[in-house]
């Protein structure tokens, strides 16, 4: 989602850990690498667990940065039946920066209620369009400035550099900077996956992100990258969405609906559909968003004033209608 504030116009919105072996090989003399995963990675195309246990995201944001005393969301989010929550964050480009200790607050919370946690640099929301945005390579500025809130804890934690990284001008731009922000999170040891939202606002609806998936993935040395795409508006038909799932679980990438709504200014969404396709895929998905938006989009949240007693329509439609968070998901293994 764009903002709290700005959300109306236009299209808004393995290895986790590879620790290297050097084997000698009595044929051929030479070191062999070989991977050993230490936390959630992808295999075959596939978001698992470090004993391989296949991980399939159901859950919600939640706007940490702009609402930092809602910290009991997380476990009524959790209480509601959700295995993952991604978590707002800013590296103070456009809003308060969340710090290493919050960070790591945020993360120890998440374990805490046994979630998944999916964090998020939300001020690339638009770059290129949006004034003042960070580009992809400020936030991997951050990530590399916060890692040791996050290092340690690879089984728990997702990586989402930053949210809609493009609106749709030079929205071409992606690939070569999503490369690059990966190559230097690597660089710098982090070995979580990491999550990369498309760009046209998270919508993809140039297909660049579809289009350069394959090489992006390839890019990533520690072959830990899933992609996140922003379903509203312009996914109002069933074949818009299967369409486009079915071309990354073709492709054999790893996808997650990052957000969605079941409303928006820019288009209805078909929220039966993207669910209903993503559990027949076993895809993940995190619906926008728990409480919190603004008077012009308050129709996307989940519960009004953060009060998880007052579910609204979006709310009780995603925790307790047919393929919903209450229906679907499953703990991670790792709190088992």
């Amino acid at each position: 989602m764009r903002t709290n504030t700005r959300i109306g116009a236009a299209l808004a919105a393995g290895l986790a850990s590879a620790a290297v072996l050097a084997t000698v090989s009595a044929a051929h003399g030479q070191e062999a690498d070989t991977a050993q995963a230490a936390g959630l990675h992808v295999s075959d195309g596939r978001l698992v667990e470090a004993n391989g246990n296949d991980f399939v995201i159901r859950g919600v944001s939640h706007a940490h940065t702009w609402y930092p005393g809602e910290t009991q969301s997380l476990a009524d989010i959790k209480a509601l039946g959700a295995n993952t929550v991604r978590v707002v964050l800013s590296n103070g480009q456009l809003w308060h920066r969340n710090d290493a200790s919050d960070v790591a607050s945020v993360v120890s919370d998440c374990e805490a209620n046994r979630l998944i946690c999916v964090l998020e640099v939300h001020d690339t929301t638009g770059y290129g369009e949006q004034p003042g945005a960070s580009s992809l390579d400020q936030a991997a500025d951050y990530w590399i400035d916060i890692q040791d809130a996050i290092n340690g804890h690879e089984d728990t934690v997702i990586v989402n550099i930053g949210n809609e990284p493009y609106g749709n001008t030079g929205a071409s731009g992606w690939t070569a900077d999503t490369q690059a922000a990966i190559a230097r999170l690597r660089d710098a040891g982090l070995q979580h996956t990491l999550m990369v939202d498309a760009p046209n606002w998270g919508q993809d609806w140039e297909g660049i992100m579809r289009d350069n998936a394959q090489a992006v993935y390839d890019s990533d040395p520690a072959g830990n990258t899933v992609f996140s795409v922003h379903m509203y508006g312009v996914y109002d038909t069933a074949a818009e969405i299967t369409d486009y799932m079915n071309a990354f679980v073709t492709a054999g990438l790893p996808l997650v609906v990052g957000e969605f709504g079941h409303n928006h200014s820019d288009g209805d969404p078909d929220e039966d559909t993207i669910m209903a396709t993503a559990q027949q895929l076993g895809l993940g998905y995190l619906g926008w968003s728990w409480s919190g938006n603004s008077a012009e989009v308050g129709y996307l949240d989940m519960v009004t004033g953060f009060d998880p007693a007052q579910l609204t329509e979006w709310g009780e439609r995603i925790f307790h209608g047919p393929d919903g968070i209450a229906e679907t998901a499953e703990e991670a293994t790792v709190y088992q």
